[in-house]
């Protein structure tokens, strides 16, 4: 099976402006800011899609806290709930994408409990 990715699905630093822009250090109040900002009803975005700048301010950020050796790469890295994704470009800062947040409340959730009465015949081997 051939898999194409679609190159409208990422955002481009021609057709889509940063929405922040980080000089000499990475302001993760900023970013957090930012994150919040784009909250609502229980959606949050879902990738943080960075410029090589922002990239690299990100991972001397990281590197501070959990050392050079463990931020080569930001590949499958996430950053405050969100997926790191690297765009080929200089400058970009953007929070995109949606998921939706399971409230407890949420059908998926309820469950049915290991053994229960009513389902307790579903788990049984019927030889």
């Amino acid at each position: 099976m051939i898999t194409r990715h679609d190159s409208a699905a990422f955002p481009d630093s021609v057709s889509v402006v940063s929405e922040l822009v980080l000089e000499d250090f990475w302001d993760a109040d900023a970013v957090a800011g930012l994150i919040r900002s784009k909250c609502a009803y229980g959606e949050t975005p879902a990738f943080l899609f960075l410029g090589w700048w922002e990239a690299a301010l990100l991972r001397g950020h990281l590197a501070e806290v959990f050392g050079e050796d463990a931020v080569t790469t930001l590949h499958d890295t996430y950053y405050m709930g969100l997926e790191v994704v690297e765009i080929c470009c200089d400058n970009f800062l953007y929070a995109g994408g949606r998921k939706a947040s399971r409230a407890l409340s949420d059908p998926i959730s309820r469950r049915p409990a290991w053994r229960e009465r009513e389902t307790d015949t579903l788990w049984q081997f019927r030889a």
